[in-house]
């Protein structure tokens, strides 16, 4: 579907931890991938050096966290957690003057992963859109991906890569349904 080499070059931080197809995807045509986990929104992660995109797999935070006696623990980390490695990344690798800024792609959970999954959808949306106007002068362009049911992670990860190639450059706060 994409040509090789399509993003040589090209620094991708991934946090969630993100599924292997998205990783697998990016670095199969040529992106740099790096992991990041930082610790808190004022953590500037040392691998976000000349970082060009983050990826945000808040799926896989969100299915990780079991509810346990707080049934709202997996939204908090879906939610919670975009917005700590967002804010992290962001800081230490776009928001500086003569810096060229950076994409944010966040991955929401399917509506059926649990209670609450639509919750979170809606709050990555939010977020997406809001640092789209509130983070435009910096040169950051957000979006968010929202997976139904029968949308397979190979789908998820093609348009990952997607929105991390160039021609991302033209969506910013935006929902992306994959249906």
């Amino acid at each position: 579907m994409f040509r090789p080499g399509l993003l040589n070059g090209v620094a991708v931080a991934l946090a969630g931890p993100a599924r292997d197809e998205i990783r697998t995807t990016l670095a199969g045509l040529g992106a740099d991938t790096r992991p990041v986990a930082p610790a808190s929104d004022e953590d500037a992660p040392p691998e976000a050096g000349g970082i060009a995109a983050l990826v945000v797999d808040a799926a896989t935070a969100f299915a990780a966290t079991g509810a346990g006696d707080d049934e709202l623990a997996p939204l908090r980390a879906a939610a919670d957690g975009a917005w700590i490695a967002t804010r992290a990344v962001a800081n230490a690798a776009w928001i500086t003057p003569g810096r060229p800024g950076g994409k944010v792609v966040f991955v929401a959970p399917r509506p059926a992963d649990g209670p609450h999954a639509e919750a979170a959808r809606a709050a990555l949306e939010n977020l997406a859109r809001t640092l789209s106007i509130e983070w435009a002068r910096y040169g950051i362009r957000t979006t968010t991906i929202t997976p139904a049911a029968a949308t397979t992670d190979d789908d998820v990860a093609n348009l990952v890569a997607y929105l991390v190639s160039e021609a991302g450059d033209y969506f910013s706060g935006a929902r992306l349904d994959l249906g």
